[in-house]
């Protein structure tokens, strides 16, 4: 028997992600997989059967972040390019997107628009 969560926003959370790992488990690509926090944005790309890690890119990294601020949607965008220009050093070429359980818009929606600029199709 699962436990219930008490916490609205977490329970929906963990169902729209929930809803998204159906859909990506039947998928043979490369999965590249967002998460924000509130000061941070994390993107990585997984191989889909192993769960191996391929790459990876954040606001973490003072390359791509610089001096600015961290948790805001042009530093969500340097990441996308990022990790788009990452993966063509790679060869790979299409990915599927996971926005793991968060709405897509705001920073989320601009790691995928950075990541469509440098080349990445999804």
């Amino acid at each position: 028997m699962k436990k219930k969560i008490e916490n609205s926003k977490r329970r929906m959370w963990l169902a729209r992600k929930a809803r998204t790992q159906t859909s990506l488990a039947r998928s043979q690509r490369v999965v590249l997989t967002v998460y924000r926090s509130a000061k941070h944005t994390y993107a990585q790309l997984v191989e889909n059967e192993s769960g191996k890690t391929l790459a990876a890119a954040s606001t973490r990294d003072r390359a791509i972040a610089g001096d600015g601020s961290t948790g805001n949607v042009e530093a969500a965008k340097k990441v996308g390019e990022a990790i788009g220009r990452i993966a063509k050093e790679k060869s790979i070429d299409q990915v599927v997107f996971n926005r793991n359980g968060f709405l897509f818009h705001g920073r989320v929606k601009a790691v995928a628009d950075g990541a469509r600029e440098a080349g990445l199709q999804f």
